[in-house]
């Protein structure tokens, strides 16, 4: 059996840059949470996605759960979210005691369908806060989605946790919304190995997030508490290794675009392909290159022949309201995220790949046409 090839797995800078930054936060000896690192991550993030201000947190998840709080999410408030992700988006809604609402994807963006969305809105117009989500690196329309929040007066907040490095229209995915949130988890176009950020215009909220993410400590002598808080905050040697892969991620989008395009290059033809859509006003990061399957092959076909040899895909996620723990919860749409998850196939993306891993790959797959 050959080489493991991964699905997306960390890619170290060949420079050694997070190595530099946590050396130094060795160095200094300030290895606690909080540090250098961390203010030096959120303002070099902020001013690369062009954000006033930014929180350092220990995952995505974290992010949504305090974007929610300062939205004025609580028990029984109704929160509109994407359907077809992954459980983190989803899951801090729980933690509010609040209840998802899950939005159908469309086949033009594989994310939230305006047009769900608005019939969401007349459904429950009270509703308190939005939650998009960016497949894969891929824009949700945001311009209508935007719309539509203003309209209903809610809270908009992105979940571009797969999505740091994508453009919609020129402008960084999640700086449209009233909050955005990223992940450094082990598999993201860049990583800390664990960690995620807020990021905002409303520079107030964001430091009241701060706040609320180091338990809630008032300005005291004593220990003292007025607030409920979290122990959310990043830590200073991970902010580290994020700051040196930070100087790295438009050599990933790079790779990621050009693993994209050879797949699509050799892939697409084939009977039943249908690779994941590219919108003129959408410029993604890629972070996982996907596709569809409605001919004679199966996406377990090419799952199990890539197992065989050693390489590692994944289907698509299988949508929030299909899940047995959401399942009791309203689903606004059709079958269309239902349709992505029963049909895709999520492709290596890993970006330590080479041609020759990427040729292996295509290889394996086209084998499996020539059998029918």
């Amino acid at each position: 059996m050959g080489k493991r090839i991964y699905l997306s797995s960390p890619h170290m800078s060949e420079e050694g840059f997070e190595r530099k930054y946590v050396e130094e936060a060795f160095d200094t000896n300030w290895i606690a949470p909080l540090g250098e690192n961390v203010n030096k991550f959120e303002e070099e993030l902020a001013e690369k996605v062009g954000i006033k201000s930014a929180a350092a947190l220990s995952s995505g998840t974290a992010a949504i759960h305090l974007a929610l709080i300062a939205a004025g999410v609580g028990e029984g408030d109704k929160v509109f979210c994407s359907t077809l992700t992954f459980s983190a988006s989803a899951n801090p809604i729980i933690y509010q005691n609040a209840a998802p609402v899950f939005i159908d994807s469309n086949y033009e963006t594989w994310n939230m369908c305006p047009d769900a969305l608005e019939e969401a809105f007349k459904k429950y117009p009270e509703v308190k806060a939005v939650i998009v989500v960016h497949l894969y690196g891929l824009s949700a329309d945001m311009d209508r989605i935007v719309e539509l929040c203003n309209k209903y007066n809610a809270v908009l907040i992105e979940d571009a946790a797969e999505s740091l490095g994508t453009y919609y229209k020129g402008k960084h995915s999640g700086t449209f919304g009233d909050y955005g949130i990223f992940s450094f988890n082990g598999n993201k176009i860049i990583t800390t190995s664990g960690g995620g950020m807020l990021i905002s215009n409303h520079e107030e909220k964001v430091a009241k997030i701060r706040f609320w993410a180091t338990q809630s400590r008032d300005q005291a002598r004593h220990f003292q508490h007025s607030e409920l808080g979290f122990n959310y905050r990043m830590s200073n040697v991970v902010a580290g290794i994020g700051r040196g892969q930070l100087k790295v991620l438009n050599q990933r989008v790079g790779k990621k675009k050009y693993i994209y395009e050879f797949y699509k290059r050799e892939l697409e033809g084939l009977e039943g392909v249908t690779f994941m859509p590219v919108n003129d006003w959408d410029e993604p990061n890629y972070w996982l290159s996907a596709m569809t399957l409605t001919g004679e092959v199966r996406p377990i076909d090419i799952f199990e022949a890539l197992e065989v040899e050693n390489i590692e895909s994944r289907p698509v996620w299988k949508p929030m309201h299909m899940q047995p723990y959401f399942e009791k919860y309203d689903f606004v749409g059709n079958d269309v995220s239902e349709k992505l998850f029963v049909n895709g196939v999520c492709l290596p993306s890993d970006t330590k790949m080479t041609n020759s891993d990427l040729a292996k790959i295509v290889e394996i797959i086209k084998r499996l046409w020539c059998k029918q």
